[in-house]
């Protein structure tokens, strides 16, 4: 029902532009929480954002925020990640991931359904 796949990874240099899609291949995309997160090598995953079903409410990081900006089209049944001003520590895979709970539930636990993630590399 919900099978999310990421794009639009890549290498970077700090302080460009790169904008992540996650599409869904199911017809419920619109009834899910949309959450971006990341897992740098050796660390553990962590939020970044994540945006309301219709998508009006959003929630950031404090370390993406004003950087980052997420987005839906429930439509194209796509989440983007429009991700600006890249630095180093920004390097990570990225996934995509769905809730049936709040835009604010932003542990991991509360997502039950993950993309493959996508590699994103910023260099100095």
């Amino acid at each position: 029902q919900v099978q999310l796949v990421e794009s639009g990874g890549g290498l970077v240099q700090a302080g460009g532009s790169l904008r992540l899609s996650c599409a869904n291949s199911g017809r419920t995309f619109s009834s899910y929480v949309m959450g971006w997160f990341r897992q740098a090598p050796g660390k553990g995953r962590e939020f970044v954002t994540s945006i309301s079903r219709g998508g009006r409410s959003t929630y950031y990081a404090d370390s993406v925020k004003g950087r980052f900006t997420v987005s839906r089209d429930n439509a194209k049944n796509t989440v983007y990640l429009q991700m600006n001003s890249l630095k180093p520590e920004d390097t990570a895979v990225y996934y995509c991931a769905a809730s049936k709970f709040s835009v604010t539930d932003i542990h991991e636990g509360y997502y039950g359904y993950w993309g493959q993630g996508t590699q994103v590399t910023v260099s100095s």
